[in-house]
């Protein structure tokens, strides 16, 4: 029904809404009859009053325009290379029904490799496509760094107009965190900024100046740490790790004595990476009177004896009295005690032995696993591959993991204290010996791509099971993997594994038609990363 004058008039859009809130029944649209034709004519009215609020607006101040986006000087995509990453930004994949991933890659996984051979060739964005990477890049942390060195400095400039990229004002060098250049202009900006900045604004200028100047960016911190909160103190301090030396000991020593015990623990875990620290010194002379060498025994063994009490020395440098639930309060002081311990302490404390020989010798009375495991623990802060060697030990030995790995973490993690060749061939050795039950962690430790001993290692520890009858998707955390980080050159290997296999009599219903799919997708996955690598090497 069509509204009459006495619809119109100030107030009249807000009468609108409360019917259309109430329902026409109970409040009929003004200037209407009640009954069936009354929601329809709520719609006109609602149209009509809409055209004439939009004609009776009044034309606001014009706003000055934007300055124009600055020049990229890098040279542009390839445009098969261009198509590409219009695909991958656009890619929303779906799973099949009962959980099957069906045979189809998941792009979006490639995006983070396609974005690393871009940046390295040195390529620039289309501009079209910075607003769907700049999404992708705030739904994804892991995807920044990357995202951001290639959108460049029109990523700058898009986020400064729109408030949900501001997340890369504040990563991005040359953004509002992270005053560039050098001089006094420089320097008044980041002190500005540290002064009045928010806190993620803060912590990321405090790592963009740690990474170039650590002695100002120690120096900035230090200017405001006594009134600092706790918990910010407590980011700030982490910042330090990045290009930690000698020259931190006397600003970490100072904070061993802060209010806060995360402080001070995260102060003594520092110190304690020095080897030549004061720290250092101390937890060593400590953790010495703990351990020594019995040579009345055959073989000699190592004794150990726990401290019996954790006195006011320790608790200052860091070692915390109170022992989580289950754990005994000596043997946790022990644990913190030798990992806080350069390791060069043992040799000479164990009559001139190696790591190997060390690690190897017999541990009385049950004490074995704590000892192992602090020198693991230490031989991760210290980076120190010797030991980690010797405490991975062979990764073909029975017990899975070597003498001193006392988990899988631990591994994962000595592992990382290694170059990229020797990791690879060390879980190679490990897969082959145990299979795939234990290694996604440590394949997650490796380079990619697969070094080729590793990568065979994983398909034929695949290929095993697919024999074995079992669902495929017990191994979907290592297909996943093996498609990102699976030399490309590997697909043609693969090929005789796409048929349907003949099941086993025992073997699991339908499970040789899944892995069928799962080595099509791996396949699939391949041979796209190819053609991906192979765009990004043409000319523009």
């Amino acid at each position: 029904m069509p509204v009459g004058p006495a619809a119109s008039g100030a107030g009249v859009w807000e009468g609108l809404v409360t019917s259309a809130l109430l329902g026409t029944d109970r409040r009929t649209p003004p200037g209407a009859a009640r009954g069936p034709g009354a929601a329809t004519a709520l719609l006109d009215a609602a149209a009509a009053e809409t055209v004439r609020r939009r004609a009776g607006l009044r034309p606001a101040r014009a706003a000055r325009r934007p300055d124009p986006a600055p020049e990229d000087p890098r040279p542009p995509l390839p445009d098969a290379a261009a198509r590409r990453l219009t695909s991958l930004l656009t890619d929303r994949p779906g799973t099949a029904g009962g959980g099957r991933r069906g045979s189809a890659p998941d792009l979006m996984e490639l995006l983070p490799q396609w974005l690393e051979t871009a940046n390295a060739r040195g390529f620039a964005p289309p501009p079209q496509v910075l607003p769907a990477l700049l999404d992708a890049a705030r739904g994804r942390t892991d995807l920044r760094p990357a995202a951001l060195a290639f959108a460049g400095p029109r990523a700058l400039w898009l986020a400064r107009l729109n408030p949900d990229w501001r997340f890369a004002l504040r990563a991005t060098p040359g953004g509002e965190t992270a005053p560039s250049g050098a001089g006094a202009g420089a320097a008044e900006r980041a002190r500005r900024l540290w002064d009045e900045g928010l806190f993620a604004e803060r912590v990321a200028l405090l790592a963009s100046l740690r990474a170039r100047d650590p002695a100002g960016a120690r120096e900035l911190l230090a200017s405001t740490w006594a009134t600092e909160r706790a918990e910010d103190r407590l980011m700030f301090l982490d910042s330090l790790r990045t290009g930690l030396t000698a020259a931190d000991e006397p600003f970490l020593e100072q904070a061993l004595t802060d209010r806060s015990r995360n402080v001070r623990a995260t102060a003594a875990e520092l110190l304690s990476a020095l080897p030549h620290s004061a720290l250092a010194g101390r937890m060593a002379a400590r953790a010495a009177t703990c351990v020594s060498l019995d040579r009345t025994l055959t073989p000699p063994a190592i004794t150990v004896e726990a401290p019996h009490e954790c006195d006011a020395g320790m608790e200052r440098d860091g070692v915390v009295a109170r022992p989580p639930a289950g754990r005994g309060e000596r043997s946790w002081w022990f644990g913190q005690l030798v990992e806080a311990a350069p390791l060069a302490t043992w040799p000479d404390r164990l009559a001139g032995r190696t790591p190997e020989e060390i690690v190897a010798l017999p541990v009385s009375d049950g004490w074995q696993s704590e000892l192992h495991a602090a020198w693991c623990r230490a031989a991760v802060r210290q980076r120190d591959g010797g030991w980690a060697r010797a405490l991975l030990g062979a990764p073909t030995a029975p017990e899975a993991g070597g003498p001193g790995a006392v988990s899988l973490a631990e591994r994962a993690k000595l592992l990382g204290t290694l170059g990229a060749g020797e990791r690879a061939e060390w879980v190679a050795g490990f897969i082959g010996t145990h299979g795939l039950s234990e290694a996604f962690q440590l394949l997650g430790m490796c380079g990619v791509p697969w070094a080729t001993p590793l990568g065979r290692a994983v398909v034929d520890a695949l290929n095993i099971a697919r024999d074995a009858g079992s669902y495929p998707w017990s191994f979907s955390g290592v297909m996943g993997l093996a498609e990102r980080c699976l030399d490309p050159s590997e697909a043609g290997r693969l090929d005789g594994l796409l048929a349907i296999p003949d099941e086993p009599e025992d073997a699991s219903p339908g499970a040789g038609g899944y892995w069928a799919e799962a080595f099509q997708r791996l396949v699939t996955t391949l041979r796209l990363r190819a053609a991906m690598a192979e765009e990004l090497r043409a000319a523009p």
